[in-house]
């Protein structure tokens, strides 16, 4: 049933209050141990514990879009939505490796500064606006307006009156700065996964009531048996989901654009571990790995538990939307059937999801919009001080911005995930190539950069809308294009994302040979090769990491 009991609220209120009066705690004391005020507001410089870095980095990332959407998602093709989970897990392991020492070695705090130090002033700022636009009028609506929406469906609280109260309680956890983030991000991750395992239980142990059965595994293996094909990780090309993920190419095509793009190249994500020295920043990205292979098991898992209770009969009125099934629905349905308590339990989970990622992106606003763009364009005198008031200003300003325009944006009709999937994946491709290429290529020209940045995303376009232009079911006996739901033949998501990136690896190549023979100068990062090594404890760490990836991969083939 929709709406929330006295003790539902109760739960919520004690949620709220912990994590107001501990973010207030640690602003108290951060106050009296700041050292840098800019650097302390916008990094916790040397503050964060490898615990907090990871949680963080999970708060951060998981939202509305992975409860709701990736619910829906497994309802609709099952584990092998998972694959952006398991995947992140094995992308962890590499930025923390490759990425993270390079960051630190030369002391970048923002992305536009790595672009700004390795290339020229010309591409950090192109790229901080681009960044800011698309952090405001993709991440930060969508975030805020399925996240509004799951709470609306859950409590039937008005859309519009939850969008409010999610933006206020991110910006005041956001006006404390990184560390105040950081740390209540930890209250923030054992509340989502807490209240998430609450909502795993009970899936499961519907599914075992409904065949006259009882256990959590018994559940699970009746799951696996009504929905077996549910539980492939490797779609074949009969499949119709294969569009969204195309067979092999979540092993070694686009998925790892998609991840090494996110976690190791956007300031939302990477400003958790840039103030922290290097051990601790791993140990965080270390843990981050553990706590996404546990992922599936909350969001995942009962999108087909709905899926198998749906086929067996329920839910039947309740999926439905204009007559047609909404899989997004599936986690808010099983929510409503939790007892008074823990529906509050996961309504909490699900907020702090919400509101931790909010709180996330809305500092990273701030920080490239403070340190990027105002400090360098418009204010290079002002104070640490100044810098900070200005930094909060940009938090509370995009946000505002953000509940004006999350309306208008029709993210419910397209799915939160694909949503944010499909706007960010014209420009990784070019992104990543850009930043691969700079850390590890001394030759590659600015000119190169500005050609992956503009013709990459330039390039997506004509991929995204080929079909509309000509025929492509002439790469359909290679594996690169499938009939989409209208029957027209093109090339799936991360394939296009796959194809974009090698042109742009080759085009910064050849246009960065052409300069250096014209004597172009390049400036190289200082890399040294012994801040690769790995600690045992750490490289046991990723060992595990991989192995577990490998052995569920092998399982759910």
């Amino acid at each position: 049933m929709q709406g929330l009991h006295l003790y539902d609220y109760l739960v919520f209120l004690c949620y709220f209050f912990i994590v107001s009066l501990y973010g207030y705690w640690v602003y108290k004391r951060k106050k009296k141990a700041s050292i840098s005020a800019s650097h302390d507001y916008f990094l916790a410089e040397g503050s964060l514990t490898w615990w907090a870095i990871g949680a963080s980095l999970i708060a951060s990332n998981i939202s509305a879009e992975q409860f709701i959407g990736m619910s829906g998602n497994g309802f609709k093709m099952g584990l092998a939505i998972s694959t952006y989970e398991w995947m992140a897990a094995a992308t962890l392991m590499i930025v923390a490796i490759f990425f993270i020492p390079v960051y630190l070695k030369n002391k970048i705090y923002t992305m536009p500064q790595f672009l700004h130090q390795r290339y020229n002033g010309t591409v950090a700022m192109i790229m901080a606006v681009f960044w800011l636009l698309l952090y405001v009028v993709v991440n930060l609506t969508s975030i805020l307006y399925l996240g509004a929406l799951a709470i609306n469906s859950i409590s039937g609280i008005n859309t519009t009156f939850c969008m409010y109260l999610l933006a206020v309680f991110a910006i005041f956890i956001t006006l404390g700065g990184m560390k105040v983030i950081g740390y209540t991000d930890v209250i923030q991750v054992f509340f989502l996964i807490l209240g998430g395992l609450v909502t795993t239980y009970l899936a499961l142990n519907l599914v075992a009531d409904k065949f006259g059965a009882s256990g959590l595994l018994k559940g699970f293996h009746l799951m696996m048996t009504h929905a077996n094909d549910h539980f492939h990780m490797i779609l074949k090309r009969n499949n119709p989901n294969y569009i969204d993920l195309p067979g092999l190419t979540v092993l070694i095509g686009g998925m790892w654009i998609v991840n090494l793009n996110y976690w190791g190249c956007n300031q939302y994500i990477t400003q958790r571990a840039l103030g922290a020295d290097l051990k601790t920043a791993r140990s965080g990205l270390l843990f981050a790995a553990f706590l996404k292979l546990l992922m599936p098991v909350i969001v995942v898992l009962p999108g087909i538990a709905a899926f198998v209770l749906y086929q067996q009969g329920d839910f039947q009125h309740a999926m439905l939307q204009n007559g047609e099934v909404n899989t997004d629905k599936a986690y808010p349905v099983l929510l409503n059937l939790l007892p008074a308590g823990l529906k509050g339990l996961a309504f909490a989970a699900l907020t702090a999801a919400v509101v931790a990622s909010l709180a996330g992106k809305a500092n990273s606003i701030s920080t490239i919009f403070t340190l990027d763009i105002y400090k360098k364009k418009i204010n290079q005198a002002a104070t640490e001080q100044k810098t900070v008031v200005v930094g909060k200003i940009a938090v509370v300003v995009a946000m505002v911005l953000a509940i004006i325009i999350a309306p208008l944006m029709g993210i419910d009709k397209k799915g939160g995930f694909q949503y944010i999937q499909e706007y960010t994946g014209f420009v990784s491709p070019g992104i990543f190539a850009m930043f691969i290429i700079g850390f590890f290529w001394k030759k590659a020209t600015s000119n190169a950069a500005l050609f992956a940045t503009i013709g990459g995303f330039a390039m997506s376009i004509v991929f995204k809308f080929l079909p509309m232009l000509m025929n492509l079911s002439f790469l359909s006996p290679y594996g690169f294009s499938v009939p989409n739901e209208s029957g027209v033949f093109e090339i799936p998501f991360l394939d296009r994302m796959g194809f974009v990136f090698a042109i742009c690896i080759a085009g910064m190549y050849i246009i960065s040979m052409i300069e250096n023979r014209r004597g172009v100068s390049t400036k190289g990062l200082e890399i040294d090769h012994s801040m690769f090594k790995l600690s045992p404890a750490f490289t046991a760490g990723v060992l595990i990491v991989f192995g577990i990836i490998v052995a569920l991969y092998t399982v759910f083939w």
